[in-house]
């Protein structure tokens, strides 16, 4: 892994989960950690409740557009964590992969949006101290 590991959220949309754990991940490693989320079939926006939710703890998602995935980005990943995109998402070999069990936010109001949110932190500060990439306290 190198130094300054990458790190690719993917699920089928782009427009929930995989954008928060992105927006996560930046915010916490700022430039210590390389960060892309994609989907298999993105979504035509960003879902206004996760955008909400992520507001609510001072990270802007406003101009964030969901975008699919290139096998390019997957295969230089140091990690690939999927989110519900089941059989879509792209394996490469020497590439580490985890699947993240999440409710989906799509249709959901903030107020369900909430706890997916927490826990998404929740993994991404697990995920970037396996990692050694250090964040703030």
């Amino acid at each position: 892994m190198s130094q300054r590991p990458s790190i690719v959220y993917l699920c089928i949309h782009n427009a929930g989960r995989s954008q928060m754990a992105a927006a996560w991940t930046a915010h916490l490693a700022g430039d210590a950690a390389a960060v892309f989320s994609g989907g298999s079939n993105p979504a035509a926006e960003v879902n206004p409740a996760a955008v909400q939710a992520m507001q609510e703890v001072g990270i802007d998602m406003s101009g964030a557009q969901p975008q699919a995935w290139t096998d390019e980005v997957v295969a230089a990943a140091d990690v690939v964590i999927t989110m519900g995109c089941g059989d879509t998402c792209p394996v490469f070999p020497g590439v580490r992969y985890e699947d993240w069990p999440l409710e989906d936010p799509a249709g959901q109001g903030v107020e369900a949006v909430r706890p997916i949110r927490d826990q998404i932190k929740s993994r991404v500060e697990g995920l970037l101290a396996e990692l050694g990439v250090a964040t703030p306290a």
